[in-house]
């Protein structure tokens, strides 16, 4: 790709296992010729021994100009009275939507053809942090409240956003998924407002609705019964998870944070401290969400591409250790490397 038609983009290696699985990431995307102009900047602890705090202005000012970054994992430090790194950087670009497919790519599970998108509120519900303590007796911590805000236009948003992805890409179905018979209020304005919307999709997209421990229930039954769910941030939060869980787990797993001027892409997985330096980290969740982003930017091609041939390598003998195999993070992105060439 020339120099001229290279897309600006943000690269945040990360922490922990982040540089090294970004490395293999880049490997990747250079071999199908992805054409990003990486400007890396620092976040995390990495950020915090150069600059002093885990989010500095460089690293914002380079995502705002770019609109587009793809993010290793951060390690927000406990205890220090620092904001999560993610929650800060989704308020920052009102990054409202978090999209976490659900993919089988390592066969011989238990499940051998989950293929299902969730869609989360990034914003709102319990995530807003307002919470505080009430003095009990002689316990100043004697009791704990939290608030949880849910606004219709927040609401609105993500379900439209949730079946314009459903209608786009050919997706049968949207499943809301709420607490509405207990928090009537909190998660009855989001099944309301999906009816509302679902209402402009008749004819294209179905609409159907889940309570959230049905819902969790039944995705260990039958996963297949779903195509698109869309639903509130902990909700979201919990149920992307689990759908890791049927995939394979957190190593296959990548996320996409949208908003209206901004995109970032991320492995959803931690930093793993314990394993970094080590050369044995799974890069597939970030090469899964650097695909997402090529997706984004219209490179659909390219992205399935990397999508086939990761395939290929995790059902060959190159499993890395946290599926099982022996195989080093740069030994994997070689195999990968060499189906795509």
């Amino acid at each position: 790709m020339s120099s001229k038609s290279r897309l600006p983009a943000t690269l945040i290696p990360g922490d922990g296992i982040g540089p090294e699985i970004t490395d293999a990431v880049v490997r990747v995307l250079d071999a199908v010729d992805a054409g990003f102009d990486w400007d890396v900047q620092l976040g995390g602890m990495a950020a915090i021994e150069a600059h002093g705090e885990p989010l500095p202005k460089e690293t914002l000012a380079s995502i705002r100009q770019n609109g587009l970054a793809l993010k290793g994992p951060l390690t927000t430090p406990i205890g220090t009275g620092f904001r999560s790194v993610n929650v800060q950087l989704r308020a920052e670009f009102d990054l409202y939507a978090n999209v976490r497919p659900g993919l089988t790519i390592v066969r011989g599970g238990r499940y051998e053809d989950i293929d299902l998108i969730l869609v989360r509120e990034n914003l709102e519900g319990f995530y807003v942090g307002l919470e505080h303590y009430v003095r009990v007796g002689d316990d100043p911590h004697g009791m704990a409240i939290a608030s949880g805000i849910n606004t219709r236009e927040g609401s609105r948003r993500v379900l439209r956003y949730a079946f314009d992805m459903a209608a786009r890409l050919g997706r049968k179905k949207v499943t809301v998924v709420h607490k509405a018979n207990i928090l009537k209020m909190l998660t009855g304005i989001f099944l309301e407002t999906a009816r509302e919307v679902a209402a402009d999709y008749a004819g294209r997209v179905e609409m159907d609705d889940r309570i959230v421990d049905a819902c969790a229930m039944q995705l260990v039954l039958d996963p297949s019964q779903f195509d698109v769910i869309v639903t509130t941030n902990m909700f979201g939060d919990i149920l992307s998870d689990e759908i890791a869980g049927l995939v394979g787990g957190l190593g296959l797993a990548p996320g996409a944070n949208i908003g209206d001027k901004a995109a970032i892409f991320e492995a959803v997985h931690g930093s793993a401290p314990d394993i970094a330096g080590k050369g044995v980290a799974n890069p597939t969740a970030m090469l899964l969400a650097a695909a997402l982003m090529l997706d984004h930017v219209g490179q659909n091609e390219k992205a399935t591409r990397i999508r086939a041939a990761l395939g290929e390598t995790l059902n060959s003998d190159k499993k890395t250790r946290d599926l099982g195999g022996t195989t080093g993070t740069a030994e994997f992105a070689e195999a990968l490397i060499n189906r795509l060439r």
